[in-house]
């Protein structure tokens, strides 16, 4: 009971109840108090310990936001007492190394840092890196329990608690909505979304269940992230560059197996209540099953769900709002297109969410925010405070209800060719705003037949309110298809060509 909980935790609010579970002796009455903290009773739950875990769960009547509360667990003549509980809204943070980059590596981390006193009301909890070859009930180990946050649990260390992105986040959704808030990190650098994935989930996907033998050697990667040193982990093994779609028989190995992640690090929390998940991962499937990403990232975001509202007893709504960072960017002159790819898979390949394979998901997208000079690497960009401000946009949007707000950048809703004039008139759903005319942003699919395709740059002619007009003096074929931004490091910072006027860049799109 004591080690998921503890004093100065938030407990989700109304209109959910939050879930309360523990251990006691097989058989044994656990009574459930909640107290203010004047000692009046708020209310009073039985649970009975039932086996063959020895686990007892009670569901807490739905709760007003506030506090501070008390809450005793009793058995016979032990108990156990928290405090300083209060109720809002319960948010996971899930993901690889730019989830795990923590407040102390952020642009302006030293402001940062000094202004986390100002928000008591936004607690932090934070899950250890660890893996498991079956589901576990209980985590292994915690880095950070519930805490108030300071300068020194929000910037602990280089990847090592707590999450910047999910810190940004949260603290911006109590600034909006004035409700307590708790944040509860679970990350790991270098790992794959099929480590993170459910036997259930990889099985819908048409994905090995094993895609590799536990060994010592097995790679410099492993012994990296074995040694729980996530910011050595954000690069892949040799073997894993080689190609984006590897072999079934691919040597992975420590935190890369398929689902010891999910085992270890999310199956302990299912009977959590959540309000929404964060998700920042998937540098990691730009060199690993790069193509089944669009099967697995859906399969995922639907598989958390079923499994977080049963572990709740229904408590998690079952379309849980979910919240994911499209990929920024790597290596500025690489002319693989596998970060692109990827980029377009986090969508369901269908480019904005939600859409009818993503419900109630939103995504902040992240091309414009690279940073070559980074010095956790290029792949580890530091300006974290555009990318959850994005998030928070979505989560108000999806997650709470607020129809008038834009939360996402323009999109095409569609294409006119002028065959004798050679241009190709692009009208999209908002209001633009041209930053940076790029000769290379957008390109055309030129061919006399539907494969190969030869892409060709397509140069901006006239940029309107709501149309983009390009010329295809390239292509003197039939023009199959048009893209956009579709490079691993697509613009510089903040300066792609397309906007909106609430600054939301224009996502990429195949």
């Amino acid at each position: 009971f004591a080690s998921y909980y503890g004093d100065h935790m938030v407990l989700q609010k109304k209109p959910s109840g939050a879930v309360v579970w523990g251990h006691g002796d097989l058989g044994a009455v656990v009574t459930v108090t909640l107290s203010e903290a004047s000692g009046l009773i708020v209310m009073e739950k039985t649970a009975q310990v039932k086996g063959p875990s020895g686990t007892w769960t009670t569901v807490l009547d739905p709760m007003d936001r506030g506090g501070p509360y008390t809450l005793t667990a009793e058995q016979g003549l032990e108990n156990v007492t928290l405090r300083d509980i209060y109720f809002g809204d319960v948010w996971l943070c899930s993901g690889q190394s730019n989830m795990a980059m923590t407040v102390l590596q952020v642009a302006n981390a030293s402001q940062e840092l000094a202004a986390a006193a100002r928000y008591p009301y936004v607690r932090i909890f934070a899950v250890a890196p660890a893996r498991s070859d079956v589901e576990l009930e209980d985590l292994e180990r915690i880095d950070l329990p519930w805490s108030i946050p300071t300068a020194e649990n929000l910037g602990h260390g280089n990847f090592t608690y707590f999450s910047a992105v999910c810190w940004l986040l949260g603290r911006s959704l109590y600034e909006a909505l004035g409700s307590p808030i708790g944040l509860v990190e679970a990350a790991w650098g270098g790992t794959p979304i099929e480590a993170w994935s459910s036997r259930r989930a990889l099985q819908a996907c048409g994905l090995p269940e094993d895609t590799g033998r536990e060994g010592p050697q097995s790679s410099l990667w492993h012994g990296a992230c074995f040694n729980l040193k996530p910011a050595l982990c954000f690069a892949p093994p040799l073997n894993l560059a080689l190609s984006s779609s590897t072999s079934p028989h691919q040597h992975l190995s420590g935190p890369q197996m398929p689902s010891v992640l999910w085992n270890a690090m999310i199956h302990p929390l299912l009977n959590m209540t959540l309000r929404g998940i964060a998700w920042y991962q998937g540098e990691a499937n730009a060199f690993l099953h790069t193509d089944q990403y669009n099967c697995t990232f859906p399969a995922l975001i639907a598989d958390w769900r079923r499994a977080f509202h049963a572990g709740s007893a229904g408590q998690t709504e079952p379309l849980l709002p979910f919240g994911f960072v499209q990929l920024s960017t790597y290596r500025r002159r690489s002319a693989d297109d596998s970060f692109a790819r990827l980029r377009w898979h986090q969508t369901a390949n269908l480019g904005v969410v939600p859409n009818a394979r993503m419900s109630s998901t939103f995504m902040a997208v992240a091309m414009d925010l690279g940073d070559e000079h980074s010095p956790y690497g290029s792949i580890h960009p530091r300006d974290k405070q555009n990318v959850a401000h994005r998030l928070l946009l979505g989560a108000r949007a999806v997650a709470y209800g607020d129809k008038d707000l834009v939360f996402q950048g323009p999109y095409p809703t569609r294409a006119i060719l002028e065959v004798t004039r050679g241009l190709l008139n692009v009208t999209y759903s908002q209001e633009l705003v041209c930053r940076h005319r790029d000769a290379q942003a957008f390109e055309v699919c030129c061919s006399s037949q539907a494969s190969p395709c030869q892409w060709l740059p397509a140069p901006v002619v006239a940029v309107g309110s709501r149309t983009v007009t390009l010329a295809l003096s390239g292509c003197r074929m039939l023009v199959l298809g048009l893209r956009y931004a579709w490079a691993e490091w697509p613009c510089e910072y903040q300066a792609c060509p397309l906007y909106n006027p609430q600054g939301l860049p224009a996502p990429p799109f195949l």
